[in-house]
C-alpha cells in the first residue's frame, strides 16, 4: 500500500484560492458573532479576493482514484453526475467514488463499511468515532505531519489567518486524526432566542418584560385577555425550542447537551474557580430558577406539552387560526413560521433580550470557539494516494471552495466576489455575493449543505444584502437573526464565569465507562426537573434527594472524567 506523499502542484490553489474568509451555515442545539468592525481575516480576504480567480484544471497532478463516504441529503440528485463533481473531477485530475448514508443512519451504515473490506479513503463530512477507529484501532491515520504548508496550504492559511488552533483536532493520544469543520455563525452563537408576538402586547398595554416580575405579570395580563391562549410555549425537542432553558437564563447559566457523552447532565465550567468542573443542576441558583418556573406553571402561563411535544407539534400549535401563543423560544422563528405562507403572523413575533432574575442575573447562552470542530474530514489506511486525497480536501479550505460547493463553480453565474457597492450583514463591503441560492429542492448542480463547511464568521457575515432588504420579508431571515442576536443577545452573553465546554477528547475506554452513568444522570436531571416546576415533587422537602440521587448515579465520576479530559 503506497503511502508516500510527493509535493503536489497546487494548481494555482494556493495562489488561485487564496484562503480569506469564505464559507457557509448549520447547527444544532447541543449543537451555535459578534458584529464588530470587519476582522483582520476579513479585510485580508476582502483585498485578496478582486484577484481571486476560478482555479484552472490541475494539469500537473497525477490522475487518481478517489473513494469518500459520506452523507447524502434529499435536495442533491446524484454525486456521480453533479456538476460540481465534475468540475472537481477536472479541475483537480481525479476519480471520485461516492458511498453515502442518510441523515438517520449514516453513522450505522459507515460502522457497517468500516469492519467490511471495502472501507473509504476519505470520510468526508460526518464525524466517525475517531476515539475508536483511529486512535484505538488505526483505522483512521493520524496526519499530523502532513499538516504543513507544503501538503494543505490552503487549511495552514485559512487555520491561521482566522487564529484558530490546530490542537482542536488533537485526539486523546496527542495526534490529529482529521481536519477541522469550520461554521462560525453569529447568529447560532446566540441562538437561544425567546419570541413575543408585540400584537397582544400592544393590545395589554404592556412593553416587552425585562425581569421575571415583569414576565409574570405580562403572562398574568394575557391569561387574563385570553383565558384559553398559551403564555409560553415550547418544546422538548428542537432547535433550542425548550423554554425551560431559557428561563433558567434569569437565576444562572444553563449549558446544552454535552457535546461529550450527547446527553443533558448540566455540567460548565467556572473560570473564576480554576476552569472546576459544576453541575448546575445541584446549585442553589437552579433551585431557585425551578421555583420561579412552578410559578409559572402553577398560574396556567406554563403550558404542559412544552416538556413532552416536539418542535413540529409546538409549530401547528402557533400557526393555528386563533394564534394562542404569546412567547415562544427557538433559534430561528423561521422553524415556527414561514414568512411565505403566514406573513403576518411571522411580523407580529419580534425577538427579546434574556429577562433579569432578582439578583440581577441576565444571561444569554454563547459557546466559545463556536463552529469550529474536529472530525470534518479523515483519511483511513485504505487510502493508496494521500497525495490525490490532499488535493482533494485542501481544495474545500480555499477561499472559493465553499461557495463553489454550496452555489456552484462558476463565477458570475452561481457567485460573485467583492459586489460593488454591496454590504454585508456586518455592514463592512460584502465579500461576495450568491446569485446561484440555497435550494431545499433536488437538484444536481452542486453539493447545497453536503460534506464540509468552511465558513469563519467573516465570512459568513461577509455574504451581500440586498439594500433596504426587509428583515420580515422571506429574503431577510439571516439580517432578523443577526440583528436580533447583536441587538438583544450579544450584550448578556458574557455575564457569568460559568462557561459552556466544547467537546472533549475522551479514549474509548472512558466513553464505554461514562456512557451509562450519564445516561442515568441525564434521566434523574430531566425528570427531576419537570416534577419540581410541576408539583409532583417538592422543590424544598425533595432537594436533597435529588442532589444525592444525581450523585448516587455517578455524577461525580462525569465531572471527574471532565476534568481529566479538559486538563488533558
Amino acid at each position: 500500500m503506497r503511502k508516500t506523499i510527493k509535493k503536489f502542484a497546487a494548481v494555482g490553489m494556493a495562489a488561485a484560492m487564496v484562503t480569506g474568509a469564505l464559507t457557509g451555515c448549520g447547527s444544532n442545539e447541543t449543537a451555535a458573532t459578534t458584529a464588530a468592525p470587519a476582522t483582520e481575516a476579513a479585510t485580508t480576504a476582502a483585498g485578496q479576493a478582486a484577484d481571486a480567480t476560478t482555479a484552472a484544471p490541475a494539469v500537473d497532478a497525477e490522475p487518481a482514484e478517489l473513494t469518500i463516504f459520506t452523507m447524502s441529503m434529499p435536495n442533491v440528485e446524484d454525486f456521480d453526475t453533479n456538476d460540481f463533481t465534475l468540475y472537481l473531477e477536472e479541475t483537480l485530475n481525479l476519480d471520485l467514488n461516492f458511498v453515502t448514508g442518510t441523515r438517520d443512519d449514516w453513522s450505522d451504515k459507515l460502522n457497517m463499511i468500516m469492519n467490511s473490506d471495502d472501507i473509504p479513503d476519505i470520510i468526508f463530512g460526518v464525524s466517525p468515532d475517531i476515539a475508536r477507529l483511529g486512535v484505538k484501532e488505526g483505522i483512521i491515520i493520524p496526519i499530523d505531519q502532513y499538516m504543513t504548508e507544503e501538503y494543505v496550504p490552503n487549511y495552514i492559511k485559512l487555520m491561521n489567518d482566522n487564529g484558530f488552533s490546530m490542537d482542536v483536532c488533537r485526539e486523546t493520544d496527542g495526534q490529529i486524526y482529521s481536519m477541522a469543520n469550520i461554521n462560525d455563525c453569529f447568529h447560532c452563537k446566540y441562538a437561544r432566542k425567546m419570541w413575543v408576538n408585540t400584537e397582544y402586547l400592544e393590545q395589554m398595554g404592556k412593553e416587552v418584560p425585562t425581569t421575571t416580575e415583569e414576565f409574570i405579570d405580562v403572562c398574568k395580563a394575557f391569561l387574563e385577555m385570553k383565558p384559553d391562549g398559551i403564555a409560553i410555549g415550547g418544546a422538548n425537542s428542537g432547535w433550542f425550542a425548550r423554554v425551560q432553558d431559557w428561563l433558567l437564563g434569569a437565576y444562572t447559566f444553563i449549558p446544552t447537551s454535552s457535546g461529550t457523552t450527547k446527553v443533558r447532565d448540566y455540567v460548565v465550567r467556572d473560570q473564576a474557580n480554576n476552569n472546576e468542573m459544576v453541575c448546575v443542576a445541584v446549585t442553589d441558583e437552579y433551585k431557585e430558577g425551578l421555583k420561579f418556573m412552578k410559578e409559572l406553571y402553577d398560574m396556567g402561563a406554563l403550558y404542559d406539552g412544552v416538556f413532552t411535544q416536539t418542535q413540529e407539534q409546538m409549530k401547528t400549535i402557533v400557526n393555528q387560526a386563533d394564534e394562542p401563543v404569546l412567547f415562544f423560544p427557538l433559534g430561528t422563528i423561521s422553524d415556527a413560521i414561514s414568512a411565505t405562507d403566514n406573513p403576518e403572523l411571522y411580523r407580529k413575533y419580534a425577538p427579546m433580550a434574556p429577562i433579569a432574575g432578582p439578583d440581577g442575573t441576565r444571561i444569554a447562552w454563547t459557546q466559545p470557539n463556536y463552529g469550529v470542530s474536529s472530525g470534518a474530514v479523515c483519511i483511513t489506511d485504505a487510502c493508496e494516494d494521500l497525495d490525490a486525497a490532499f488535493r482533494f480536501v485542501d481544495f474545500f479550505y480555499g477561499e472559493t471552495g465553499d461557495l463553489m460547493s454550496q452555489y456552484g463553480a462558476e463565477e458570475g453565474v452561481d457567485w460573485v466576489l467583492n459586489p460593488e457597492g454591496k454590504k454585508g450583514l456586518s455592514g463592512e463591503p460584502a465579500l461576495y455575493e450568491v446569485l446561484n441560492v440555497y435550494s431545499g429542492e433536488a437538484q444536481n448542480h452542486d453539493w447545497q449543505d453536503v460534506g464540509i463547511r468552511v465558513a469563519p464568521e467573516s465570512y459568513r457575515l461577509g455574504q451581500a444584502v440586498a439594500d433596504g432588504v426587509d428583515p420580515y420579508a422571506a429574503d431577510g431571515l439571516e439580517l432578523l437573526l443577526f440583528n436580533a442576536s447583536k441587538e438583544c443577545y450579544e450584550p448578556y452573553a458574557f455575564n457569568t464565569d460559568l462557561i459552556q465546554l466544547n467537546t472533549l477528547k475522551i479514549t474509548s475506554e472512558e466513553a464505554t465507562d461514562i456512557g451509562t452513568i450519564a445516561v442515568e444522570v441525564n434521566k434523574i436531571l430531566v425528570e427531576d426537573e419537570v416534577a419540581f416546576i410541576t408539583g409532583q415533587k417538592d422543590i424544598e422537602a425533595d432537594w436533597q434527594a435529588h442532589v444525592d440521587a444525581m450523585y448516587a448515579a455517578g455524577l461525580q465520576d462525569i465531572l471527574d472524567l471532565y476534568t481529566t479530559a479538559y486538563n488533558r
